[in-house]
């Protein structure tokens, strides 16, 4: 660095004084000296840190001169969002670094005749102008339907530390243009031991007092948390949905599928026809699995008419409890369905109770006679399933997993489902009798009594 005029000017001087400084003076003009010294020490040090500020402020300009597309951008807020230029759809985006080489997963709907190569688009700190390519992983259950759920994976560019992200048909496309959606799981921490999720709500579905009894019993058996997608349902189950929304016991996520797809009521394609399997069944449940990766240990994939029951425990905690030290590899542990035809009622009528004769829909307590199911056929399973081990998800089985599979003896848990029967043609001495759920009645029934009164579906003679 060149030394500065003033600073060459004040060592001229100070030759100049220690010239001139001669006798009994020899002590002040060392002192003079020091502070001389000092002095220009500080000037130099002062014109330095104000080039050093100069050549950064420059940098700076440079920099934004290159003209990025700055945060924020239409940010997404709704459960489907469509992605431009395409005939796909995003649903939501999780932070997943358990494939190697990628950062995000994108859980989105996807027309299959119709995927081509994407490129993620990330917001990085106020900044919209990072991109990667995409890899496009559709879900092989698809039942021949048109749409499948499928899978988008990203890789975070360097420097980046993104909140939301979007996908390009092309990366040189205006993120601007685009409609971005949040990140998540990004800073989540468990809170739950076990989550439900229940697969989409659609039609007219009013079953209340079915759904009160099987929400109560999963509080018994220690669920935490029951999460819901909600295309629709009737006025009365929509008043119990939203008490127990209130009591954050269940967590709601709108599902307006209708409004983007013509989504089947069936699940097969050549049958039912329709864009989409049973109204994105299968999207949802992977939605939800990942929704809870981060916040609890274990989550059950089952139907709103199913319960997981433990039969040789008191509740799913000691069940896990029982299994973990034995399977700790296991991501997937398949629990047996099990039908108890609803046309069968036990005889004494103990649990016809006359405060729910009004309620609409099923009461499970007077259904005890089980179906065996026919085992020359396939039978399908619902699954408890530890997140983190598990990549892709169907209705009955895992598609894709980093852990093992262990099927859960019928002695020890097995699925409850009353509903029609599978072989209605098996005559009542066919069927075996199972009261496990009466094992609960003494704190389920007053449990149920006081869902409903919370939800003013009670008449007011038994409110009061």
């Amino acid at each position: 660095m060149r030394t500065p005029p003033a600073i060459l000017k004040f060592y001229l001087r100070l030759g100049i004084v220690m010239n001139t400084r001669t006798g009994n003076t020899n002590c002040l003009w060392k002192r003079d000296f020091v502070l001389l010294i000092f002095t220009g020490l500080m000037v130099l040090l002062i014109y330095s840190l104000t080039t050093e500020k100069i050549r950064t402020e420059r940098i700076l300009v440079s920099k934004l001169q290159e003209k990025p597309v700055l945060c924020p951008v239409a940010i997404s807020e709704e459960s489907i969002t469509p992605l431009k230029n395409t005939k796909h759809y995003l649903v939501s985006a999780f932070m997943d670094q358990r494939v190697k080489g990628f950062d995000i997963r994108i859980i989105g709907i996807f027309k299959r005749d119709s995927i081509n190569p994407l490129h993620c688009s990330f917001c990085c700190g106020g900044v919209c102008n990072k991109t990667s390519p995409a890899t496009i992983l559709p879900h092989s259950d698809h039942f021949g339907f048109p749409y499948t759920a499928t899978d988008v994976l990203c890789q975070i560019p360097k420097n980046c530390d993104p909140s939301s992200v979007t996908v390009l048909t092309q990366p040189s496309s205006n993120a601007s243009d685009h409609v971005f959606i949040p990140i998540r799981n990004k800073k989540e921490e468990i809170r739950f031991n076990f989550t439900v999720c229940i697969s989409s709500l659609f039609g007219d579905y009013n079953n209340v007092l079915q759904f009160a009894q099987t929400l109560e019993m999963y509080k018994l058996l220690g669920v935490n948390r029951v999460v819901i997608y909600n295309t629709s349902c009737g006025p009365e189950l929509e008043r119990l949905l939203q008490s127990y929304r209130q009591e954050g016991f269940v967590e709601m996520v709108p599902w307006p599928i209708d409004r983007f797809l013509n989504p089947s009521r069936g699940w097969l394609f050549s049958k039912h026809g329709g864009d989409l399997h049973y109204f994105g069944q299968i999207v949802t449940l992977n939605e939800c699995m990942y929704r809870s990766m981060e916040r609890s240990r274990y989550v059950l994939l089952n139907d709103i008419d199913e319960i997981i029951m433990p039969y040789k425990h008191e509740n799913l905690v000691s069940l896990m409890n029982s299994l973990e030290p034995q399977h700790s590899n296991v991501g997937e542990f398949l629990i047996e369905n099990h039908i108890f035809p609803k046309k069968h009622f036990e005889p004494s009528g103990r649990f016809h109770l006359p405060q729910w004769e009004k309620v609409p829909g099923i009461n499970i307590l007077e259904h005890i006679y089980r179906e065996d199911p026919e085992r020359g056929v396939y039978h399908p399973h619902k699954m408890i399933v530890k997140p983190k081990l598990i990549e892709q998800t169907s209705v009955h089985e895992v598609l894709r997993k980093f852990g093992e599979r262990y099927k859960v003896p019928l002695e020890v848990c097995r699925i409850i489902h009353v509903c029609v029967s599978m072989r209605g043609y098996l005559k009542l001495e066919e069927l075996n009798e199972d009261k496990r759920l009466w094992d609960f009645q003494e704190k389920l029934i007053p449990n149920v009594d006081k869902a409903l009164k919370r939800a003013g579906l009670l008449p007011a003679e038994q409110q009061n």
